[in-house]
């Protein structure tokens, strides 16, 4: 998704963030969260058009919402209410914009007075919409599979329906309003057509399709331009898609004011501080810094086993050592980052409660030296690939696999050090060796391993093992909002298994995790 929400537990002023794009792009969708684990998938199908979108909590002032001035709303709600800091914005303001509105779920409960209510008559899940009519579903051959969302009202006053189930209408239109209300997700991958569902929902709104890679590219490189003026940039390369972007973004913007700075922190996996070298200095042409930071990082984390002070840790070290090699490099003012859209959005959840802190968001101390750049703050992971391939860099680069900014330190649960970790290391260099091999490497979106200090019996030759276990991780996912466990071949698994049992020394047990996210996350810390 390309949003200009800075997370769902604080909403910026517009001139702060949510004005970065107004006036590059007049026509607008809002996304109001009404508690929708998928609203990042909302946003994320409607920005996939060619629109421009932002998520804005349903706590949002009268005066953010009115600023906006959005072109038609989407109200994104779940099954079942969320406790709120204060009252969701009001039905009757909503109303009063005259812009359409697509309400789902919740949403549409609050629209008709009704917010709140259980939702344990109606369960979530799969149902054949058998009908269904009008401007919305435009192009939908019926009967399709939909992805549906309780409570449901069968007769909503002011409403008339316009799609059926076999229980009942689960769409309705508004007689007298361009408003609509829906107990169904087109959003979700299980529902069939949703796309045109949104698309037709968005022609009904007669916004311009001009958000593209390009234009968005345009308006960073103006914006860093704005931002950094004559002064110098760092950059924290890590090797990722999300870093090399915001280096290839920024250096379009300023030449040569970037300086680019790759910390080998000890987290890395193996080969890869070669790889990232090879990948910048040859491949790319940027300069590059490789700061040799391995025993600082392990002694800050050294009987640390919590995992979210694991990760503000990293954080306030990464800082320290950019403010370091700043200072190195003289009269450095600010510090290039690939904070990406999941980062903040996970970091505090709608209730304001933190589902994970991660390194570049909520990691950072308050005291920094160093003003923020952050060009793809607004992106997820598919469409950083997509501005990447705008700034021409290779598709080795944008097709590697995600790998968080704590590296190991994520995937090595318990406490860190260097033995667990060059264990680890060689586990999850087996793991992604097999996949190559069986060519399934392009077909998974994250393939890894995770160590776990958790010791079980075993045998080795004629004596008695007592090691720990190996979890393997692959998913399937287009933008790591949501993800679906890889089902991969029992004869794989079998392989990956025999190796890391046979090669690795300190792993007993090899487990495979088959949890879709959500519930779970992709990485387990």
């Amino acid at each position: 998704m390309w949003t200009g929400w800075s997370g769902p537990g604080r909403l910026p002023d517009m001139e702060e963030r949510g004005s970065t794009y107004m006036g590059a792009f007049a026509d607008r969708i809002l996304v109001l969260d009404f508690g929708s684990p998928s609203t990042q998938l909302v946003a994320r199908r409607v920005r996939a058009t060619n629109v421009y979108c932002e998520i804005f909590p349903c706590t949002a002032s009268e005066e953010q919402i009115r600023a906006f001035e959005p072109r038609g709303l989407v109200l994104s709600g779940g099954p079942a209410p969320v406790s709120l800091p204060r009252p969701p914005v009001s039905a009757d303001f909503l109303l009063s914009l005259g812009a359409p509105i697509l309400a789902l779920g919740q949403g549409f409960l609050h629209l008709l007075g009704r917010w709140g209510e259980s939702s344990e008559d109606v369960q979530l899940g799969p149902a054949e919409i058998r009908r269904a009519q009008g401007e919305l579903f435009s192009g939908v051959v019926e009967p399709f599979q939909a992805w549906t969302t309780g409570p449901r009202v069968a007769d909503p006053a002011g409403f008339v329906p316009i799609a059926w189930t076999n229980d009942g209408p689960v769409a309705f239109a508004h007689r007298d309003h361009r408003v609509y209300g829906a107990f169904f997700h087109p959003e979700s991958p299980r529902t069939e057509k949703g796309d045109v569902i949104l698309d037709n929902f968005l022609s009904l709104c007669g916004v311009e399709r001009s958000w593209t890679p390009a234009a968005f590219v345009a308006r960073q490189v103006e914006l860093i331009r704005q931002q950094v003026g004559d002064g110098k940039v760092i950059c924290a390369l890590s090797g990722g898609v999300d870093s090399a972007v915001t280096a290839a973004i920024i250096h379009r913007a300023v030449g040569d004011q970037l300086h680019c700075i790759f910390v080998d922190h000890g987290l890395l996996r193996k080969g890869e501080k070669e790889q990232v070298v090879r990948t910048f200095r040859e491949v790319l042409g940027i300069p590059l810094e490789v700061v040799d930071a391995e025993s600082r990082f392990l002694e800050r984390l050294a009987g640390v086993t919590d995992p979210e002070q694991k990760r503000k840790i990293i954080g306030h070290e990464f800082i320290e050592v950019f403010e370091e090699a700043a200072r190195g490099i003289g009269d450095v003012r600010f510090l290039g980052q690939g904070t990406i859209y999941p980062d903040v959005i996970e970091s505090i959840s709608l209730e304001g409660k933190p589902v994970k802190s991660h390194h570049n968001v909520g990691g950072l101390p308050e005291r920094m030296n160093l003003e923020l750049v952050e060009p793809l703050r607004e992106l997820f992971k598919d469409e950083v690939r997509a501005v990447g391939r705008e700034l021409g860099l290779p598709e080795s680069q944008l097709n590697r696999q995600p790998f968080p900014g704590p590296g190991l330190a994520v995937r090595c649960l318990g406490e860190i050090n260097r033995a667990r970790l060059d264990t680890l290391r060689e586990a999850d260099a087996i793991v992604r060796e097999e996949i190559e091999k069986a060519g399934l490497a392009g077909t998974i979106w994250q393939a890894f391993a995770i160590l776990l200090p958790v010791r079980s019996t075993g045998s080795r030759g004629h004596d008695r093992s007592y090691e720990e276990t190996c979890v393997v991780r692959a998913v399937q996912s287009e933008d790591a909002v949501t993800a679906e466990w890889s089902r991969l071949p029992h004869e794989l698994l079998a392989r990956i298994s025999t190796r890391i049992c046979d090669e690795v020394q300190g792993i007993g047990r090899v487990v495979y995790d088959i949890t879709s996210k959500p519930p779970a996350t992709i990485e387990w810390e």
